[in-house]
């Protein structure tokens, strides 16, 4: 079993920063890949960046590369998910989830496990 827990959602304007925590708990969490989904209002779920046991391979949306970056504290069983230079389009829920299939995959339904999501509104 693995629980996940995100936060560092908030109100942002276009162009502001912030920084989102996915703190992991179970035996299998530090061996496991990690992505970030997003999912707005009336839109499908979808993957945001990805990273795998140790930090070495990710993968990324193109909407958001090279404005985002994901990274892992295997100390403090952590992922994170930094967002610069946001738009309003960002804006959206955003969740953490935990799968073995690796950093592109990207249907909803390999994931095992899911946090609670995190609101990011990105103001114009």
């Amino acid at each position: 079993q693995v629980h996940l827990v995100e936060s560092g959602g908030g109100l942002v304007q276009a162009g502001g920063s912030l920084r989102l925590s996915c703190a992991g708990s179970g035996r299998t969490f530090s061996s496991m890949f990690v992505a970030w989904f997003r999912q707005a209002p009336g839109r499908e779920r979808e993957l945001v960046a990805a990273i795998n046991w140790n930090g070495d391979s990710t993968n990324y949306a193109n909407s958001v590369a090279g404005r985002f970056t994901i990274s892992r504290d295997s100390a403090k069983n952590t992922v994170y998910l930094q967002m610069d230079s946001l738009k309003p389009e960002d804006t959206a829920v955003y969740y953490c989830g935990t799968t073995w299939s690796g950093v592109r995959a990207m249907g909803v339904h390999l994931y095992d496990y899911w946090g609670q999501g995190t609101q990011v509104t990105v103001s114009s």
